[in-house]
């Protein structure tokens, strides 16, 4: 794979969910062949779908493993023992370059199924890549060659950004933050609707105020040269209304809060890789 870019590489998908339709969608988008894209699944209704709406290939797993430059396997976790294993003979001989986009599963988890000489990146996107705003962990273990390392990184800047890290360890990290985090700014605007509606605005105006204006906050950040903290005291005037409100977080614990939701995550990341990693 030394001269391969993502043009002329071969990709097979190991799973036909949101997640890879979604990276299907985004490689298609860069101007990729849907003819050097390879999807299977067991479920034959979700594979017919995404074919007939992208053209790709569907086929056996055992048939494009054996000849496909790059497998993402794109599986629950629950099930990734048994399609590793199930695909040992044909990765062992083809040596592709394996991404694994499953919470939970370790590379040495996937090296000790496919073969301690495998390249493997590991993967955490979020949910927002359903969209093309995904932010993505990636860790490559010293099996993977630079330009591996190369196509990984573009194959999931497909749907968003991406970022390596150099431990294993911080994807339990990155998951506390950008893979879970989606969740926690849902939360955060459910909360802020649901305080608007009680002030008396209607449902839909608080839906359209709450989400333009995280919307807006999210780019603001993203485009100014100030930093997060400068931004928010940009914000907020001494004695004005958005003080009493940041006040009023404050007193109530939020970051403190943010800190152990955060770190509970962690927690949680890292117990999963241990449960899935059994024997």
């Amino acid at each position: 794979m030394q001269d391969l870019n993502l043009k002329n590489t071969s990709i097979g998908f190991i799973g036909a969910g949101n997640m890879a339709g979604s990276l299907i969608k985004g490689l298609l988008a860069t101007g990729i062949n849907p003819a050097s894209i390879w999807v299977a699944d067991i479920d034959q209704e979700k594979l017919e779908q995404l074919a007939t709406s992208s053209k790709v290939n569907t086929a056996s797993s055992e048939d494009f493993a054996a000849i496909a430059d790059v497998l993402v396997l794109a599986v629950k976790p629950q099930a990734m023992k048994n399609v590793c294993l199930q695909l040992t003979k044909e990765i062992r001989s083809n040596k592709p370059l394996i991404i694994s986009i499953a919470a939970g599963i370790t590379a040495d988890n996937l090296a000790a199924w496919l073969g301690t000489d495998s390249s493997i990146v590991r993967s955490m996107p979020n949910t927002p890549a359903l969209i093309g705003r995904g932010a993505s962990g990636l860790f490559a273990n010293s099996a993977v060659s630079d330009s591996q390392g190369e196509i990984a990184q573009a194959i999931m800047e497909a749907v968003g950004i991406s970022v390596w890290v150099a431990e294993e360890k911080d994807i339990d990290s990155v998951t506390a933050v950008s893979g879970s985090g989606p969740a926690y700014f849902f939360l955060f605007i459910e909360a802020i609707q649901k305080a608007a509606v009680q002030l008396g605005l209607s449902e839909d105006l608080a839906r359209q105020l709450s989400y333009q204006t995280a919307l807006g906050a999210a780019e603001l950040a993203i485009s100014s040269d100030d930093d997060i903290e400068t931004l928010r005291k940009n914000v907020t005037s001494p004695g004005g209304t958005t003080e009493q409100a940041i006040l009023a977080f404050e007193n109530g614990g939020l970051r403190k809060l943010v800190t152990d939701a955060v770190q509970a995550a962690q927690r949680r990341s890292v117990e999963l890789a241990e449960e899935f990693g059994k024997d």
